[in-house]
Parts: C-alpha cells; structure tokens; sequence
C-alpha cells in the first residue's frame, strides 16, 4: 500500500483540495499522496510509480445514457496487484470532477458484450452527477482488452483468476478502491457520506447484479439495463435461430425476414391505443398477432456489396456481412413459421420450455441468414455470441465460433446451457434470487429493459425480477409481494427499445437518459420513481408489472394492470431439472 508519510506530506493540499481549482490537484504528485493507504479487505498491492494523471476541459459528451454536457475531468490511473499471485496487474481509471462541481458522489459503470468497461463512452455519467467515476480493466491488459483475450491461460485451461475478475471481483474492487480514493482525494472525513452508485447495460448490467448480488452495502443506488443474466442460457441461446432453421429445413432471406419485422410493428402498433409506430405492448401482440398473416405479402431488397464487419457486440452477433444478392419475393409460409418457431422460444424434443427469445416486433437478429455464392442459397450465419461460448468457453479451444450447427439440435442446446451453468455457476450465471441483504442495507435498483430487444431478451428480466419476487416474497398476496418489491427495486419496460437504447425501427419510443439521476432522488432524498421520465414521444414508463395502455385515440395515458398479458411474460423452463431463476 502507500506509505502513509508521502499522504501526510500532502495533508495542506488535502484540507485545501475544495478551495482548488481542477488544475491544481491534477498532477501526478497529489494523486499518488491521495492512493488509499487504508486497509480495506481486498489483499492488494498498489503501485505508486503507475499513477497517471490528465486534464481535459471543455469536452462535449452525450449518450442515452445521460444529458449531453459539456464536462471537465482529471484522469487519474494507475494499477494494483493481488498479493500472492505473479504476473498480475490490474488498472483503474477514475475521472475526477471540478471542486465546485463534487457532490460527495461516486460512480462506477460497467462494460458490454465481452468487455468489463465501456471507456470514455459511458464514464461522463459520473462527472454529469458530481461523482468521481470509475473503470476497470479487469487485470485483462489494459483498458482495450476484453475477457475472451484472457480467458484461457492455453488451450485446455482456464483462467479462473480472469474469470472471477469478470464475474465480480473486478468490480468489487473498482468500487472499494473508487470510494476510498474519493474520501482521500477531497479529504472527506469517515463521519460525512460518500454515495456510491452504478450503472450498465447488458454485460455492464450483468456486472450491477454481481455486485447487489454478493456485496450487499457496495453501491447505494444502481442502474441495471438489460443485465446478460443466465450467462449459458443467453449465450448458447444465440445459436436457437439456426437450430430452428435447420429443423425446419428453411432459411430465410433476410428481407423477408425485415418485411415480417415491418409487418408486425405496423400490424401491432396501435394495440396500446395509440398509432405512433412503436408497439408499446408487445404482449398484446404475442397474444393476438399471427405471423401467417404475412404471408404472400411483398418484400424487395436491393443487392449489397457488404463492406468491413463492425465491432463489438454487433460483430459477435451478425458475423456475416459479406455481399448479398438482390432479394424479391413474397413471405412465404416456411418463413412465417421460422419467425413464429422463434418467438415462441427454444423447446426439446420433448416439448419442455428450453429458453425464451424477444418479443413480437423485435428484429430476428439470431435468425438472420448469410448468402453462400458457391450454392447460391441461404444458409445460417451462425452468432459468434453463441458460438464462442460453446468453442472457447464450454470446449477451451482457442476458436471465436463453432464450424457448424451439423447434428446441432435444441436438446444440443439445452445440455450445453446446463453445462455450462454448472461450470460458471458462481462466476458468470448471476441469477441469485435472494437479495435481501441488499435491501436490507438500504440499496435501490432501476432496472430497464428495452421491449424490442433483440440480443436479450426482454423477458428475461422479467424472468429475473419474478424470480426475486417469489423468493423474497411468496408467502405474501401477489399485490403486496410487488409492493414489498417496490420499497427497493423496480423494473421498467421501454416500449420500442433495442438493446441498451432507443430503436431505429421504433424510433418514437426513445430511451430513458436521466435514469441515474432518478436512483440519485430516490436513494438519497427518498423521492419514489412511481413511472420513469423517457426521451422520446413516449415520455413516460410503467413500473412493472403494471402496462401503458392509450385511451380517446392516442390522448389520454395510463400505467394499467392486465393479468393476461402479464402473464403472456411469464415461463417456467421445465426442460431442466433445477430451478433457472
């Protein structure tokens, strides 16, 4: 740790940090008197000489995920090891607010797809709401490198030490460290409160439910969106769309699976009342619309040369992109059914509830075929979501997608998601229905969805949140278990969503970007969050389970109760022989 005689050198800059500007106290020299020297449980070693420190003013920022701002910021780095392991160094980034903008805050966000942070993108929350906030790199590298890089130490053997960072100790460090740092770096006494909040979405929402999961007084307040739950299930899952293809023995070109996109967000738009070109009760639409209706309807799309993959998360999910020919036909009844097969969600041969899969209106990412120019057909493109985890993952080969789905079945999948979630069990699954401890430490949680998600599905929260429920609270009627639920959690439904923001094919339905200052309100003046302000022509969100519903064409809004379409949400995944929560 450091050494408490270079903190005690310091110690008039400390009392004086508040009347500073940002330009005196960014320098390498204070950040390292200020590194916690405190003993704080984690078994680390810091490393003094790795400070960094940069200053940046004047930098416009804006996401979906906060206000656009103009912000200034220190960013101090450096890096720790773990006492007793070789060869390990992990680096954190906090960015620093002004004084005169600190607000005794502190927040950490988390990463996506396979990355543990989301960089520059996602931190300006923090600074936004006067908090110190924080990344990770997970002891992967550095700030660029994600999981699958480090997961294998050789073919065959597991990083197990990589494996827990990303699961949650990654974080748990971050965050311990973080809210030290920013006590010491505005010399905030232990009798005066430092709050510390979260926020992510997908693998950064995963990463918020690790935390309230096992660490229950880590964060006072957090923003989870479309956590990647049930970390077997989601991923293997992936590979359900040419599972489906291939038993059906049909497999859609892609503009005729847009057109049945298209087709049902115009067939299912106006069934919450309004005609606004977002399907806003997409259970509604589960319940009433059938994909056969499209058939014999139209579809054109021009020819495609392709072009480079994109990054990231879309690349692991859409790895074909390769040119494509002109496509013209009409939906034929193979095609309606693949699209109904799929949203109806993965089933074995016995007819046993495997997983679920997005909702009505959602674009059939996993079922999107590639073109073949040897044969010219279509065949499946099979997702590198599910297809690394089942090589790399599952089988420790150093391979970013399996060869093919040949002999693939849906009980296949349901084998490797049950091996793979007795292998990552306590790492990565991150389903932990009771979290009392949490609530019971005072913590509140937002958690948002996107109701056109089509990487995770929707109800997959759902799924999570009715698993608390009857954990925490199934002795109680259903009304006072939701409203129990209420005092600490509450889930909200962003009509027309994607994944982790707002919707190109359902652009009135926008996304919420005030979400963290809400939990702020609620966690630290008590101010309830009874529906969530949303950017976009739908400008507020139900909590569940209640459903927004229109009235006197499209004027008048209400947060309403439908038992049957709450229950149109509902699964049980009766093809394992274990509770999936």
């Amino acid at each position: 740790m450091v050494s408490s005689q270079v903190a005690l050198a310091f110690g008039t800059a400390l009392v004086a940090v508040r009347a500073a500007s940002l330009v005196d106290y960014c320098t390498v020299e204070y950040a390292a008197s200020v590194l916690p020297s405190q003993d704080l449980g984690l078994a680390i070693t810091i490393d003094a000489s790795s400070v960094s420190a940069a200053l940046t003013t004047n930098k416009s920022v804006s996401s979906e995920w906060y206000p656009a701002s103009v912000i200034d910021y220190c960013n101090i780095t450096f890096a720790y090891s773990h006492d007793g392991l070789n060869n390990d160094t992990v680096h954190v980034s906090y960015l620093v607010p002004s004084p005169e903008s600190f607000s005794n805050r502190y927040v950490s966000t988390g990463g996506g797809g396979l990355a543990i942070n989301s960089g520059i993108s996602s931190s300006p929350t923090g600074i936004i709401v006067g908090a110190v906030s924080g990344i990770t790199d997970g002891g992967f590298g550095n700030f660029n490198t994600q999981y699958d890089a480090a997961f294998l130490l050789a073919e065959g053997t597991i990083n197990w030490q990589a494996t827990y960072m990303f699961g949650y100790q990654a974080h748990h460090e971050l965050a311990t460290l973080g809210k030290q740092f920013t006590r010491n770096f505005f010399n905030i006494s232990d009798k005066e409160q430092v709050y510390s909040y979260y926020q992510g979405c997908s693998e950064g929402g995963r990463e918020g439910w690790s935390q309230i999961q096992r660490f229950a007084n880590q964060f006072d307040g957090l923003v989870t969106g479309a956590p990647a739950f049930r970390f077997s299930q989601l991923q293997t899952n992936h590979l359900s769309g040419g599972v489906i293809e291939q038993a059906l023995n049909y497999y859609p070109p892609p503009c005729e699976l847009e057109k049945i996109v298209n087709l049902t967000i115009a067939a299912c738009d106006g069934m919450d009342g309004k005609v606004d070109g977002v399907i806003a009760r997409s259970d509604l639409c589960k319940i009433n619309f059938d994909y056969k209706s499209t058939i014999g309807e139209p579809y054109y799309c021009a020819a495609s040369s392709g072009g480079g993959n994109p990054g990231g998360l879309h690349r692991r999910q859409f790895p074909g992109s390769g040119a494509t020919p002109e496509q013209n036909g009409t939906i034929t009844a193979e095609g309606a059914a693949v699209a109904s097969a799929f949203t109806n969600g993965l089933v074995d041969s016995k007819g046993k509830r495997i997983y679920l899969n997005p909702q009505p209106g959602s674009t059939f990412a996993d079922v999107i075929t590639q073109y073949n120019d040897g044969t010219n057909t279509w065949e499946a493109s099979i997702s590198r979501l599910g297809g690394e985890w089942i090589a790399r993952y599952l089988n420790l080969e150093d391979k970013s997608n399996i060869d093919s789905l040949v002999n693939v079945t849906a009980d296949t999948l349901r084998d490797w998601m049950e091996f793979g979630m007795q292998k990552y069990y306590d790492s990565l699954q991150t389903t932990w229905p009771d979290i009392s401890p949490f609530k019971s430490a005072g913590g509140k949680v937002i958690h948002v969805h996107g109701e056109a998600d089509s990487s995770i599905p929707t109800g997959s929260s759902v799924h999570y949140y009715e698993s608390v429920r009857t954990t925490m609270y199934g002795d109680l009627p259903y009304d006072a278990s939701v409203a129990a639920m209420d005092e600490f959690y509450r889930l909200y439904i962003v009509p027309g969503g994607a994944h982790c923001g707002s919707n190109p094919d359902q652009p009135a339905g926008g996304w919420p970007a005030t979400t963290l200052q809400t939990v702020i309100e609620w966690a630290e003046k008590g101010v309830v969050p009874d529906t969530l302000e949303n950017d976009g022509d739908i400008d507020t969100l139900c909590k569940w389970p209640l459903r927004p519903l229109w009235s006197g064409n499209g004027t008048s809004f209400d947060c309403v109760s439908d038992e049957a379409s709450a229950e149109s949400w509902i699964y049980t995944f009766d093809a394992f022989k274990f509770p999936v929560y």
